[in-house]
This record gives structure tokens, C-alpha cells and sequence, in this order.
């Protein structure tokens, strides 16, 4: 077996065994591109290997995708098929655990009109919220983990002689980042885990009341709610299964009070979102509503996101990621959030996470919202750290700690 070869059946086995963690006699759902049919093959092997009752494959297809979005009437972008959603939710509803394995271009529907993707966002989020609810609950074990197809890895790698090259240059970054290059990939991981939770536990235990960010571009002051946790790597599903919801990870994080988000923020890297960049982006705050929106590139997409729905004017999240983090490090742009995110300090427009927040798990939607959690039917990260940026966190007494210094750990 040639490296490549043995690197592609590690991640398989990383993908099943620590991302989703299947067990035995479970469904595995895979939401994937037919460009990764083949390691799509061996994630189907690897998950019955270990168990699963029965592995469901959801293909997708780039070039039909685009096909649709140029040809289709304006209606079709209005609805998302009940029969689809209702399949997801009753999966999810009898335990199935999810895998999103992401590949497309960032560019695949640039120059479609906005209106069109934000008619489908919308449309796939309402029909979604229920299952969005489940994840975003712990309820079931889900990850996202990435495979490289032709148009994402020529984006990445321009300078690459031929596609081929491009596609093999993503992967070789793929796998560094999820550390399939290591010796004991599954073991790597947790010893990953424990890393990221040691700054968990310093900040559970400082319950600041608020952040602020300082940097070019960027002076934000983010409440906390009471009783509010800092999460990492690993989450556990409703039957006591660890899983890890994204592959690769190197954040903490939490969420924001809703109405205490005040000042601005600033892009530190380009978002990937309804198939099209949207790039060097202001967002103004008042009272934790989005006031105002600037962007260089990509403005009108970033509107209709802010115009979801009326928790999408809102946070739900704020991620902390230290500038040398091995992605960063990597200084490769990967025009993927899946990535990009955990190469910069982060937040999320839309939805709250209920597990960040103490008993949130078993909170209704009503009860999260009287804890200041922000509810929408979307939720789409967006990065702003830099080298030059600093946090401190603002205790009740108002005393200010430093959390970050120049873009990095300050304890």
C-alpha cells in the first residue's frame, strides 16, 4: 500500500471511529459529493467494519447544482422536499449519526442572482430547524470532515502545474491538518482533546462577564450570559457517545449574550457562503442587532444572509483560536470555513449552541431564548483574528484580564 493510499484508509478510520464515533447497530447518514466517491467507498467500509446496521450514502453533484441554479424557475429555490427532511429528522429521531463530508467550490454560484440562494437557504433551514435543534443539542453524534474535489483545490493551489497536482497538494493539507500524518491518528486526537480542555477549564472557571476584541478594523465588546460554558473538541451525543462535530478543530468557544454585542468587527479572511466569496467585511453592532454591513467583495450576498430571518440580525457564537495554530501556521487559504475557521479567532451569525450554556441540553427553545441565546435557522462563521488582535476578558467587578496578546494565548 503507498502512503497516500494508507493516509486516505487512516482518515476513513478517524472520520468513523473519532468524528461520528459509530456504534454497533447504528445508521450512519454521509451527505457527500460524488467527487470523493472513492474515499466515500472506504468511510462506507470502515463503518460497517466497526458495526453499523446501515451506512446511507446522499450524493450530490457540483455541475448538476449549477445546472439548477441557471435553468430553474424562481419557485424551485422557494421549497426544500418535505419528504428529505422528514427522512433526516426521523434518522436523527432513531439515533443515526451524521457525516457532512464538504468539497465544493467556493466559487460554484458566483454570479447567480442573491436573491435565488437566499430563497434556498431559507427554504432548507426552516425545513431543517428541527434537525438543526438535535445537533445543536448534543442529540446526536454528527462531524464535518473535508475531501478535495478538482474546482475547490485549484482555488487553493493556483500555482499548481496541473489540477491533478492541486488535488494532491489539498489532500497532503487535509491530512496534516486532521493529523492523519501522525502515527496514531485516533490516539493524536486525544491527546488533542485534552489540550483544548485545559483552556476550557480556565475559562469556566473565570466566568467572565464580557470579551473585548481590539485590532485594525475591529473594537467589539461581547456579553456573556449567566451560566455559560466554553466548549471544545470533543461533545458527548444523548447516550453518553463521544463524538467530534468538526475534523479538523483547534477552538474554544462559546455564546454571546444576544443583546450585548456592541461596536464593530472586521474580516481577517474571506467567507465561503452560498457558493460565493464574500471578503473584506465590516459588521456593526448595536445592542447585539447587526446595524450596518460593509464588503469589499461579495456585499449583497452577506445582506440577504443578515436578512434569514430576525435571529440572523444576531450572534450565536464566539470561538477563540490562537494565530499559530497549525492551520495558520500552514498559511495556506482554504476558502472553506470548515478550515478557516480554526485558523482564526471566530463568530457565528444566527443560531446558539444550547450545550453552551449550563442545562441547555434539556432546554426548549423558549427557555434558551430567557437565557439570551439567539435562535435562527441558520448559523455561518466568519473570521476576524490576526496577529494584531487582543482580548481581554471584563470581570464583574469590571477588572479586565488579558485572554489574548498579539493574536495568541495570554495565559
Amino acid at each position: 500500500m503507498n502512503k497516500f493510499q494508507e493516509y486516505l484508509e487512516k482518515y476513513a478510520e478517524l472520520a468513523v471511529k473519532v468524528g461520528v464515533n459509530v456504534q454497533k447497530g447504528q445508521t450512519l447518514v454521509v451527505n457527500t459529493s460524488i467527487e470523493a466517491a472513492e474515499f466515500v467507498r472506504l468511510v462506507v467500509k470502515k463503518a460497517y467494519e466497526v458495526g453499523a446496521k446501515n451506512v446511507v450514502v446522499n450524493w450530490s453533484d457540483d455541475t448538476v447544482s449549477r445546472i439548477k441554479y441557471d435553468l430553474a424557475p424562481d419557485e424551485a429555490f422557494t421549497e426544500y422536499p418535505k419528504w428529505r427532511a422528514k427522512e433526516t429528522i426521523e434518522l436523527a429521531e432513531n439515533g443515526a449519526a451524521f457525516m457532512g463530508i464538504v468539497s465544493a467550490s467556493p466559487d460554484l454560484l458566483k454570479g447567480v442572482e442573491p436573491a435565488r440562494i437566499a430563497n434556498f437557504q431559507k427554504a432548507a433551514g426552516q425545513a431543517l430547524e428541527k434537525y438543526r435543534q438535535y445537533t445543536q443539542s448534543d442529540k446526536v453524534s454528527w462531524t464535518v470532515i473535508a475531501a478535495p474535489s478538482k474546482a475547490w483545490a485549484a482555488k487553493v493551489f493556483p500555482q499548481a502545474p496541473t489540477v491533478e497536482e492541486s488535488v494532491q497538494l489539498l489532500w497532503d493539507a487535509i491530512f496534516k491538518a486532521t493529523r492523519v500524518d501522525t502515527e496514531d491518528p485516533v490516539q493524536a486526537w486525544k491527546e488533542h482533546d485534552k489540550t483544548l480542555h485545559k483552556k476550557v477549564d480556565y475559562l469556566n472557571e473565570k466566568r467572565y462577564k464580557k470579551l473585548h476584541y481590539t485590532a485594525p478594523g475591529t473594537d467589539l465588546t461581547v456579553g456573556l450570559p449567566d451560566g455559560h460554558l466554553w466548549v471544545g473538541a470533543g461533545s458527548i451525543n444523548e447516550q453518553g457517545n463521544e463524538f467530534m462535530a468538526n475534523m479538523p478543530t483547534e477552538e474554544v468557544f462559546t455564546v454571546p449574550q444576544k443583546d450585548a454585542v456592541d461596536g464593530y468587527v472586521s474580516s481577517t479572511k474571506p467567507l465561503s457562503y452560498g457558493g460565493n466569496i464574500i471578503d473584506e467585511f465590516t459588521i456593526t453592532f448595536e445592542k447585539g442587532r447587526i446595524v450596518d454591513v460593509k464588503a469589499k467583495e461579495g456585499e449583497e450576498i452577506l445582506k440577504q444572509l443578515v436578512e434569514t430571518d430576525e435571529g440572523s440580525h444576531y450572534l450565536g457564537e464566539m470561538a477563540l483560536v490562537p494565530h499559530n495554530s497549525p492551520i495558520s501556521q500552514s498559511n495556506i487559504l482554504f476558502f472553506n470555513t470548515l478550515f478557516d475557521e480554526n485558523a482564526s479567532n471566530h463568530f457565528a451569525i444566527g443560531s446558539a449552541y444550547a450545550f453552551c450554556i449550563e442545562g441547555g441540553k434539556k432546554m426548549s427553545k423558549e427557555e434558551l431564548e430567557k437565557h439570551g441565546l439567539n435562535q435562527s435557522i441558520t448559523h455561518v462563521d466568519f473570521m476576524v483574528g490576526s496577529a494584531q488582535m487582543n482580548i481581554d476578558g471584563i470581570k464583574e467587578d469590571g477588572t479586565a484580564e488579558p485572554i489574548f496578546r498579539n493574536g495568541d494565548w495570554a495565559f
